[in-house]
């Protein structure tokens, strides 16, 4: 990223103590919410877009700005912002607060544009206000944006109100080492504790010497707002003992009071059809993204992992004299099929120099919503976009039969992959269309994911899989090997089961229509399902890869 220096404007006053005209050092004070990057507000987005530098608050703040901001996830960035740790020092050990505002003073003086990111809100339980008086001593103009604080996000994710209309008070604890007069909150109808996971024992005798009922509901809930969380419902009398048995881990927000009883009601996040589910996306990230969106949405954690690659034609004399064609104005039409093939028209115009403009009085057909706006980035309009299926077939359904009086050429430029199907090119031709069938790139395959990923597709870690073409199937066991039994397999249409069932995987869900969002829908509803018939007899609720066995359902056209 280009680094500028921030000045004063009309919109950013001159820090205390500098001269007007001078430059104005500044920070940005954000708050990350509890964890989901979902919960990031917008005006949070607007100053990570702009950022130069982003000091951090724990290790995951990193690899979630890099995910809000489409970077890399790991690695050096060629461009974005420059991370440094304000959480932990060079010994590993956490910085104080006093080191950690040396750390945001210092970067803000350099001249660049500084993000204090910050876990929950800058100014609840956080070092925030601390920091913000180091920068007005040194001079440093400050701007605070509010997080979602996990005091009241945590509860909300795991079901639990904190105020109803017969239950309107609430206190927050934080149990730290100081000494608390719990006598203080033995009226409060609801209490909401930070930082007592190890104490939990300690607090619960004490609140219960103070004068709370031993069958006090109380709920604990760890990395809330992620699709890692757990919560534990319990009393005030056995917390401890159930804390013990379960494990349970810091970070975690604790709630005591008779709400905790309306989660049996109203739990809806750790309830989603595939919540917690590990599942494997056979597409690249640019690919899978409103599949993963999607996923995401019933509470799945995709994992994409890419199974081809594209790489340019073997032969690029034949694409050199399509486009030197289109230029001169050889074709009537020209069809992508998908945004690959966008992607390789486009790069063989910059090369020759060329653009948008060169496609003047040229019908453009697109397949499917993502082509068309690849196009639209491109500055295009697509003409014609399959009104029913998006594929070669729902295009030829729509495509017009050529007229010797209303078309004054009859050629199509079709650039596509090496291994697309000759559906289009014999559909076209039959309505009387001559056809310039040209290998835009090709697609290989990619190279095997790393270990740890093969283990866990062999091993049964992931959930699900879900295969979106049959090129995928072949694919994917091809560089990592079939996937486990217990992993549930979702295809989206008859052909790609067959391909499946050919290299051995039984095929448990399949998308009623070819089209990924039904892909989804249909594997979020065996989910539900399978959620649901482990409700009905009374055993836990598990995941696939929490449970070994070797019959599996199939579902069909669910």
């Amino acid at each position: 990223m280009t680094k500028q220096k921030t000045t004063k404007n009309a919109t950013q006053a001159p820090a205390p103590g500098c001269a007007v005209g001078r430059p104005a050092t500044w920070v940005s004070f954000v708050g990350s919410g509890p964890g989901d990057p979902g919960l990031l507000t917008v005006r949070a987005l607007e100053l990570l877009r702009a950022a130069e530098v982003v000091v951090t608050e724990v290790p995951d703040h990193e690899a979630m700005v890099r995910a809000v901001l489409g970077l890399p996830l790991d690695g050096e960035l060629e461009q974005g912002p420059v991370f440094v740790d304000g959480g932990f020092g060079e010994d590993g050990q956490p910085l104080t607060h006093a080191a950690r505002a040396k750390v945001v003073v210092k970067q803000a003086k350099s001249g660049r544009r500084v993000v204090r990111l910050m876990s929950g809100d800058p100014f609840i339980y956080a070092s925030g206000p601390e920091e913000a008086l180091a920068c007005t001593k040194a001079g440093v103009g400050f701007e605070i944006v509010p997080g979602v604080s996990s005091v009241t996000a945590v509860p909300a994710y795991a079901g639990i109100p904190l105020t109803t209309k017969h239950h309107r008070e609430v206190a927050v604890v934080t149990c730290g080492d100081a000494k608390i007069d719990w006598y203080a909150y033995s009226a409060h109808p609801t209490l909401v504790l930070l930082s007592a996971v190890g104490s939990i024992g300690e607090v619960a005798e004490q609140l219960m010497a103070a004068g709370r009922d031993e069958s006090t509901p109380i709920s604990m809930t760890r990395t809330g707002t992620l699709t890692t969380q757990e919560t534990l419902v319990s009393t005030l009398g056995e917390i401890a003992a159930d804390v013990s048995k379960a494990g349970m881990t810091p970070p975690a927000v604790t709630v005591v009071g008779k709400v905790v009883d309306l989660r049996e009601t109203l739990s809806w996040f750790e309830t989603k059809p595939l919540f917690g589910w590990r599942v494997l996306v056979p597409r690249t990230k640019e690919q899978a993204g409103s599949l993963s969106a999607s996923l995401r949405g019933y509470g799945a954690v995709p994992e994409e992992v890419p199974t081809i690659s594209v790489e340019p034609p073997r032969n690029p004399l034949q694409m050199d004299k399509a486009v030197r064609g289109l230029v001169e104005g050889r074709y009537e039409w020209i069809a992508f099929t998908s945004v690959n093939a966008v992607k390789a028209v486009r790069e063989k115009f910059e090369e020759y120099g060329l653009d948008a403009r060169a496609f003047s009085g040229l019908k453009i057909a697109a397949v499917g919503d993502k082509t068309a706006a690849y196009l639209a980035e491109w500055g295009l309009n697509a003409d014609l976009v399959p009104s029913g299926e998006q594929s070669a077939r729902g295009l030829l359904d729509d495509w017009p039969p050529f007229d010797d009086v209303l078309d004054p050429i009859n050629r199509v430029f079709l650039p596509r992959a090496d291994i697309a199907t000759e559906t289009l090119v014999a559909g076209l031709i039959e309505l009387g269309w001559e056809v310039d069938d040209v290998t835009a790139y090709r697609t290989v395959r990619a190279a095997p994911p790393p270990a740890p990923t093969r283990e866990a597709i062999k091993s049964g870690k992931f959930d699900a899989v879900v295969f979106t073409s049959s090129s995928t199937v072949r694919n994917l066991v091809g560089i990592a090997g079939k996937p486990h039994t217990a992993t549930v397999i979702a295809v989206i249409g008859p052909a790609t089961a067959k391909t499946a069932e050919e290299h051995g995987l039984r095929v448990d869900v399949m998308a009623a229509n070819p089209s990924v969002e039904e892909l989804v829908d249909a594997l979020a509803d065996f989910g539900a399902a399978r959620r649901a018939s482990f409700l009905e007899s009374g055993q836990p609720v598990t995941r696939p890869s929490q449970r070994r066995t070797t019959a599996r359902r199939r579902t069909g056209s669910k």
